[in-house]
């Protein structure tokens, strides 16, 4: 790497960007005149990201001792601080982003609106680095970054004691920058000419065709410096401020066909489309096939497609039959795709993702009909359940379906499924559900949604999920959804809601036996409602209803009631325990956890009859479960 004319070395990792180094320099040492915020922006493929982790290396005590400061610009480098805090908004919810940052400073708040304020009132000068707002949320097209800027970012940079920066998309930039007052902020935009760094793109081109870089082919324009730096230069000039497109340039360039002299300068892109379309060309193929195999990954959720289910999506999408194309799309996609491995190193699943969302943005662009691809994705992907049976479909059909189907316009009818809602990942479920308006949701997705904060909080395995919203469906008067979920999914539940009552203010409750002139008695919970402290020492209002069935008179006397003994209750083959938000049952021997029941309010009351059947209360009603000893333990 060329070192510039002012005899000090290139920050290693980002090779350039001198002006903003200084900028950002001058906002972490909080130096006379620099901002309390920084705004950092720029259009898709700009570089922000790389720009900001190159700069946190600088902020990292740790980090910053492998780096040759003592040859860097001394403006750029800040002074070593404790590091910044760097809660990233990648694949969080602005909720989850600001409790993120409410653990980091060990702020407690009953709310995450009053977390900000919290922080301000810690009395000292605090540091937060927020990247990746334009990949906030876990379902891409529900509108979460909006939510970051104005619920996170924006509280954020109105608390006087925390200095903060951000990356942001440009068409949030102006909204927060505007709603502080002169002097505070700094919009830094990576494509004015200010802060664009054409020098820099060329040693990146140059770097990347260098034979240094890892599977450079050996050619002229790689092995012959001033060969290599003409090339640099041209591919720099028709990239314009898009280190992207620099980049895509040289690796389609490196991937075509061989050649003395590589390509004219008009062949070289000035756009990330451009260099999607130019590279087609320099393979023979038309770019719209290559556009067709990116398509599905541009529509992708989450970490990327499964192999398999990409190739489904492409014929899908298509139309047609794409397996000549796919057999060649290796050279083809190649510059555009990179592949992964989440399961691990030496995991079986492989996933395809573009190689960075700015591909996404053009290939989505260039879509006739987007909400119609989405519809035949989400045809295929329905497809692809085996028996309809959503615990044997793909994780990557299972939990993104709902993203695919919400651009779709689809959601709602898809809302409908127990089995969907027991066995797709509740964050993402959530999430899309919460993106469509209330008045197009289904009682169903009602249901999920009021349960959905449970379902999240617990990180709650599938049995869970589906006891919990079991009860919830009987709650909300859906019986057939609760019985759909005990006769069709197959799962071993901890229990079954046998009743749900809406009555507010139960204070106590308690089992026992209703005696019969006839026969044995019938088992009932007494529901006692505590008086209104609103309006005094009222009498409390008692209710007495069937532990099984509701055949109790009305005018049944509590008093008739013969509640258990203590001895019967010493016997009894489970044992209670209880929190706030939760109650457990346990075996008689007090050693495993039979059933764990939480709720969103605290619990008012609970109570355990003898013969296993829990009654609680919240200050919104009461119901009654039947516990089954013998379920498994995952599901506590």
């Amino acid at each position: 790497m060329t070192a510039p004319t002012t005899g000090y070395a290139l920050h290693p990792y980002i090779g350039g960007r001198t002006a903003v180094l200084r900028a950002l320099a001058d906002w972490r040492a909080g130096v006379p005149g620099a901002p309390r915020v920084v705004v950092l922006t720029g259009s898709p493929g700009s570089g922000r990201s790389h720009l900001l982790t190159g700069f946190l290396m600088l902020c990292d005590p740790e980090f910053r001792g492998r780096l040759p400061l003592a040859d860097l610009d001394p403006s750029t480098v800040p002074p070593e601080l404790p590091a910044p805090a760097v809660p990233s908004a990648a694949g969080l919810t602005a909720a989850q982003l600001g409790w993120l940052i409410a653990e980091h400073y060990g702020v407690r708040a009953d709310r995450v609106e009053e977390v900000y304020a919290a922080l301000g009132a810690l009395g000292g000068s605090e540091t937060v680095v927020v990247p990746d707002v334009d990949r906030a949320g876990p379902v891409r097209t529900a509108g979460e970054p909006a939510r970051v800027v104005r619920e996170v970012l924006a509280p954020l940079a109105a608390t006087a004691g925390v200095r903060l920066l951000a990356d942001v998309p440009r068409e949030f930039a102006a909204e927060l920058a505007g709603a502080l007052p002169p002097g505070a902020v700094q919009v830094i935009d990576l494509d004015e000419p200010r802060w664009a760094d054409g020098p820099g793109l060329v040693r990146q081109a140059d770097a990347l065709l260098g034979p240094e870089a890892a599977g450079v082919p050996e050619r002229p324009f790689t092995s012959d410096s001033s060969t290599r730096r003409a090339l640099a230069e041209a591919i720099a000039r028709r990239a314009g401020t898009s280190p992207l497109t620099v980049q895509l340039a040289v690796q389609s360039i490196l991937t075509g066909p061989g050649a003395e002299t590589p390509y004219d300068e008009s062949l070289l892109p000035s756009s990330v489309g451009e260099a999607v379309d130019l590279h087609a060309r320099r393979l023979g193929a038309d770019p719209q096939t290559l556009r067709q195999l990116l398509t599905p990954l541009a529509l992708a959720e989450g970490d990327g497609l499964p192999i398999d289910l990409w190739i489904r999506l492409v014929n899908s999408l298509a139309g047609k039959d794409m397996s000549a194309a796919l057999a060649h799309s290796g050279a083809l996609a190649g510059p555009f795709v990179e592949s992964l491995r989440p399961d691990g190193e030496g995991g079986p699943r492989t996933l395809l993702r573009l190689l960075h969302p700015a591909l996404a943005d053009d290939i989505r662009a260039g879509l006739p009909n987007v909400r119609a691809a989405q519809t035949r994705i989400a045809m295929t992907l329905l497809e692809a359940v085996p028996e309809q049976d959503w615990s044997k479909a793909d994780p990557y059909v299972r939990d993104h379906i709902a993203g695919h189907t919400l651009e779709a316009g689809l959601l709602p009818q898809l809302l409908t499924d127990p089995g969907l809602f027991v066995h797709a990942d509740p964050v993402r479920l959530r999430a899309a559900i919460e993106a469509v308006p209330p008045t197009e949701l289904g009682a169903p997705a009602r249901t999920y949604l009021r349960t959905a904060p449970l379902l999240t909080r617990a990180q709650a395995p599938a049995a869970l999920r589906a006891a919990l919203l079991e009860t919830a469906f009987v709650e909300d008067g859906l019986p057939e959804y609760a019985e759909a979920i005990h006769g069709r999914l197959g799962l071993d539940l901890p229990w079954q809601t046998l009743w749900s009552v809406p009555v507010s203010g139960v204070g106590a409750v308690a089992t026992g036996i209703l005696p019969r002139p006839e026969g044995s008695g019938v088992p009932v919970a007494v529901l006692t409602h505590t008086a209104d402290e609103e309006h005094g020492p009222a009498p409390s209002a008692v209710l007495v209803r069937g532990l099984v069935q509701a055949d109790v008179p009305d005018d049944t006397d509590p008093a008739a009631i013969l509640h258990p003994s203590e001895e019967q209750r010493a016997a009894a083959r489970m044992r209670l325990s209880r929190g706030a938000d939760y109650v457990r049952v346990w075996d008689e021997a007090g050693e495993k956890v039979v059933a764990t029941l939480l709720s969103d309010t605290p619990f008012t009351a609970a109570d355990l009859s003898p013969e296993g059947i829990l009654v609680v209360a919240t200050e919104h009603g009461a119901k009654a479960l039947r516990i089954r000893a013998r379920a498994s333990e995952a599901a506590s």
